[in-house]
């Protein structure tokens, strides 16, 4: 997928436009995007500001070269690009060189002239080259009416991020802006969707005049509510989506310019950190499934910052303190099998103070029923894990019956840590479940009946009917009618249910029975282990 070119533009100045550019910009990075920003503001550059400490030089270039590039017949956008240190893929455009030639540079260019000599068709190659490296390209546009701003708004964006204070001034220059820029997108040359607006309360006080801000968010929304039409979900509201896209006023934050998502790891909800993360999971969703925002917004944050995540574990196990010996051997087997690992005992609080998990999927060692420690970690894990490829794996004990289960666990296909080789088993079938391969029978379960019946003890007409099922199972496993054998097994579940005491006429399995059990188990571990080489896995663990 191309990479999403979003401008930022106000109308008027002091909004905090740059910074919330700025601070934006590093949360995408730091969540594993490529983002380029280029400070389109050339009459009064100030991106650089808020990236100066991690760039790695002054800018030798920028916007106001890519004309010049143009003029000498030259194609290199990126000879101009800088990219700051320890912020992941975060690359910066400035306006020009920093030195006295540049107020030249700017007063010398006729942007109209400029698009009559081809300069938009040289701009769209840019652009083509920028949305191909990068997977969000952020323009800092300058306030007001003008060409430059034309540029921004209209030719290069999918998106325009429109933010204004609450003033009449401020927001209907704001709407006016946005309605040019759909107008003049019309006329453009360019293969373009249509240009969907993003608004943004910014400086919003409501902490000392709770009752007037609380007026002015209801003209806002009312001001503003035609431009979340062709994009918010119909079942969210405009004032909900509002309020989500407020940034508050916090004084600190208004000196100098600062990168408050630097300091505020895991911001709490009155920190201006907490908002700027909420626009920018908008902003890498594409505008997409606010819906999801509108129900949960910790939860739409964190599937967002974790979508592009590199685990540094495959698994963590959860392992309940009355079944550790059997845990510790099911995650030694699966070391075994070049698994990144992890175990997590009950009562470990560190799991509740990381702002982010370090394993993709959580297996769940159930040993009776599912601890209170272990009902939480599990909510925890499905808070962070919205509209993500993360699945939570619970693997049962002898005895414990799933129905008995909560359904958020026992709705689940569950895996059985029980009979012999009970840890070897599970863990090739966990595997086979990590890498996306389903067994063509659920080889667990069933394995887990023929162990019972194994060791039962029935009446010698019970046992000729069991020998009957196990025959019927040989078969029908070989022809692959997964069904039929899912019918045998709860058939044979019933034959071997204990209907009167030890002693009563009771006999253990006969010879031959036992014989034809051990050959299925064989069978069933033989498929269980051929399903972790099977060569259709959709990735690898290790």
């Amino acid at each position: 997928m191309p990479g999403a070119v979003f401008t930022f533009y106000s109308y008027k100045g002091g909004v905090g436009r740059s910074f919330t550019l700025a601070n934006i910009a590093v949360l995408l990075a730091r969540w594993g995007h490529r983002v380029l920003c280029l400070d389109w503001d050339l009459e009064a550059p100030g991106l650089g500001d808020y990236f100066r400490p991690r760039l790695p030089g002054v800018p030798g270039g920028g916007v106001v070269d890519l004309v010049a590039d143009f003029r000498a017949g030259r194609f290199a956008p990126e000879k101009h690009v800088l990219r700051l240190t320890d912020a992941g893929v975060l690359d910066f455009l400035a306006a020009g060189r920093e030195d006295d030639g540049y107020v030249g540079q700017v007063q010398e260019i006729d942007w109209e002239r400029l698009y009559d000599e081809g300069f938009g068709e040289y701009l769209e190659r840019c652009r083509e080259r920028w949305t191909a490296d990068y997977d969000f390209v952020l323009i800092d546009s300058r306030t007001g009416i003008s060409d430059i701003g034309g540029i921004c708004t209209a030719h290069l964006p999918d998106h325009l991020v429109v933010l204004f204070t609450a003033n009449q001034q401020s927001i209907r220059g704001a709407m006016d802006l946005a309605r040019r820029a759909d107008a003049a997108r019309n006329l453009l040359p360019f293969d373009r969707s249509r240009l969907t607006v993003m608004p943004i309360l910014s400086r919003f006080d409501n902490r000392e005049e709770y009752d007037r801000s609380e007026t002015w968010r209801t003209i806002v929304t009312e001001e503003t509510a035609e431009l979340y039409r062709p994009w918010l979900d119909q079942a969210v509201a405009p004032e909900t989506m509002s309020r989500h896209l407020t940034l508050p006023y916090v004084s600190y934050w208004s000196f100098g310019e600062q990168l408050p998502v630097l300091s505020e790891k895991t911001p709490s909800a009155d920190q201006i950190g907490f908002a700027l993360e909420t626009v920018a999971a908008v902003i890498a969703c594409r505008l997409d499934r606010t819906d999801l925002l509108a129900e949960n917004r910790d939860a739409y944050v964190a599937a967002v910052r974790a979508s592009r995540q590199e685990f540094k574990h495959e698994l963590r196990v959860s392992i309940p303190r009355s079944s550790r010996r059997a845990a510790d051997e099911l995650v030694a087997e699966l070391k075994k099998l070049d698994v990144r690992v992890v175990k997590s005992l009950s009562g470990d609080r560190s799991l509740l103070a990381r702002a982010a998990d370090d394993a993709r999927h959580l297996c769940l060692v159930v040993d009776g029923q599912v601890s209170r420690w272990q009902s939480a970690e599990v909510e925890l894990f499905l808070h962070r894990t919205l509209g993500q490829d993360r699945r939570v794996i619970p693997v049962l004990t002898a005895g414990t019956e799933a129905a008995t289960l909560p359904g958020y666990v026992g709705n689940l296909r569950y895996l059985r840590l029980a009979g012999v080789p009970g840890a070897p088993r599970a863990a090739r079938e966990l595997v086979a479940q990590l890498k996306g391969f389903t067994p063509l029978v659920d080889a667990v379960d069933l394995a887990e009946v023929l162990d019972r019946a194994r060791g039962a003890w029935l009446r010698p007409s019970r046992w000729d009917l069991v020998d009957e099922l196990v025959d019927g199972l040989r078969a029908t496993i070989g022809e692959g009618d997964d069904e039929r054998v899912n019918d045998l097994a709860a058939e044979l579940t019933v034959a071997i249910k204990p209907r009167s005491a030890p002693g009563s006429g009771l006999e253990p399995a006969p010879p031959n029975t036992r014989k034809s059990i051990d050959w299925l188990l064989r069978l069933l571990d033989a498929r269980a282990q051929t399903t972790t080489q099977h060569p259709n896995h959709r990735r690898d663990l290790g």
